[in-house]
């Protein structure tokens, strides 16, 4: 199987989002063969709801596309790194892979702030790779928050 990456569908999800006013993060699930199983930008002020992250819309849809509770052998694309409620999620599901973009010094989860994934009562470990399309995912959060300050 060759390898595609579906980071260009996950910054599509997140132009989306950004367009409708949301933070933009978008995020991807394939499953072992690279079929997308999911994709979501976040939802949470369209939704009025603090949980509707990329992450945890595309592990709901994957789930249910697979009609089951683990997501296991999948990959995740998102273009911020997830957050500790986003890794937390991500361990319950048992994604194999997770692919970001940009990183998240501040509200990181896996590879700053609280590092879901390497805590001893983290039930799984999925492999991380950071800085995929890390330019052009980090360039979109900068422009959306820069803009949102020039509406104050």
């Amino acid at each position: 199987m060759r390898f595609t990456s579906q980071m260009g569908l996950a910054l599509k999800e997140a132009k989306l989002a950004a367009t409708a006013g949301e933070v933009p993060v978008g995020a991807v699930i394939v499953d072992a063969q690279g079929k997308v199983l999911a994709s979501s930008g976040n939802r949470t002020r369209r939704d009025c709801d603090p949980t509707a992250h990329a992450e945890i819309l595309v592990i709901r849809q994957a789930a249910a596309a697979l009609e089951q509770d683990r997501l296991i052998g999948c990959t995740l694309y998102v273009t911020l790194e997830p957050c500790a409620m986003c890794a937390g999620a991500l361990a319950q599901s048992r994604v194999e892979r997770v692919i970001y973009g940009a990183p998240d010094p501040k509200s990181g989860g896996t590879d700053h702030g609280a590092r879901v994934f390497m805590h001893p009562q983290s039930h799984h470990r999925p492999e991380v790779i950071g800085g995929i399309s890390e330019r052009a995912c980090a360039s979109l959060l900068v422009d959306f928050f820069a803009q949102q300050r020039t509406k104050l």
